[in-house]
């Protein structure tokens, strides 16, 4: 039984089962979050004739999500917490989203998407962060005023966000959601499109994004560039972590599409279209100066298993 009065009305929004492990499951959310549970029996006689309704089908689904379950306890706890959602204050179906990410980031109930995000999440969390961490850290001070422009779950902003104010903006309410969840010290959650964020002209110190640019084409790439000029001072810096043609996580998932989709048949998409990916100094070079940056660092190397090119770009026209 639940009483309604007494526990948060959005406890389900976790809740991803929708058949019997849907009862252990929202018992173990509701436990995860403090809530106290006392069992009510139900005193009924033994069963003398015919079967249970669940087939094999649902005892493997339940202990494949007991399994997800363990390993989202200990690799991604932010999303079985309870938290009121992100609702944004205009319409989200006006802000344009080729990509399709607010469909990407709702969608995340499928076991093969689940897997892939507890991966991904790892990955975030014990190599990439302490990537971010460097660079950050490197260009810009406490009192700078930076933008996470495509934030998502922002399970990369944790330590910096105790260093640095945070905003975060991101076209998908579901990932604003997580990312309040994720980091608990920002300075604000912007929903908007980073072709056209809602802030004002020289707003910011520094701009940065992770497994973003390469998403787009390079048209969509210079009307992004421009936008991120226009809401830096002079002298501002983007810090961008670009995935490269040949990273290591590209080749690897490049072969698990390839099982998925082409041994398996299974039609499934683990992310977005990643459209322009870095394959030369030159080509980020030329990216930026057609947005009047001037290319800071650009490095390629060990410190994130070779999975991004990090690009640093400085807005001419000043210092910071």
């Amino acid at each position: 039984l639940y009483r309604l009065d007494r526990i948060p009305r959005n406890f389900l929004n976790p809740v991803l089962s929708r058949s019997y492990s849907f009862f252990f499951e929202s018992l173990y959310i509701l436990h995860f979050n403090g809530l106290r549970i006392t069992e009510v029996p139900t005193h009924l006689p033994a069963r003398v004739y015919g079967h249970s309704k669940m087939g094999m089908k649902d005892i493997c689904q339940s202990v494949f999500l007991l399994v997800i379950i363990y390993f989202t306890t200990l690799l991604n706890r932010e999303r079985l917490e309870i938290a009121e959602p992100f609702v944004p204050s205009g319409n989200s179906a006006a802000l344009p989203d080729p990509q399709g990410w607010i469909d990407y980031w709702a969608g995340k109930s499928k076991p093969t998407l689940l897997v892939y995000d507890l991966i991904a999440a790892f990955y975030r969390k014990f190599i990439i962060r302490p990537s971010l961490n460097h660079y950050i850290l490197k260009y810009f001070n406490a009192d700078s005023r930076l933008l996470h422009a495509g934030c998502g779950s922002g399970q990369v902003d944790k330590d910096i966000g105790e260093k640095i104010a945070i905003s975060a903006l991101d076209i998908s309410p579901e990932a604003l959601t997580i990312y309040k969840k994720a980091n608990k010290r920002y300075r604000e959650l912007i929903h908007g499109s980073i072709f056209a964020m809602p802030a004002m002209e020289a707003s910011f110190d520094g701009i940065y994004n992770l497994g973003v640019m390469e998403h787009f084409t390079e048209k969509e790439i210079s009307s992004i560039l421009d936008e991120f000029n226009r809401v830096l001072k002079p002298g501002g810096r983007i810090v961008l972590f670009w995935l490269p043609e040949f990273g290591l996580s590209v080749m690897f998932l490049k072969f698990v599409h390839f099982v998925l989709n082409r041994v398996l048949k299974k039609n499934i998409e683990l992310h977005p279209p990643e459209i322009t990916r870095v394959r030369t100094r030159r080509q980020i070079h030329a990216y930026l100066e057609g947005s009047g940056f001037t290319l800071v660092e650009y490095r390629f190397g060990a410190r994130d298993l070779f999975t991004h090119v990090i690009v640093v770009g400085e807005k001419t026209g000043g210092q910071l």
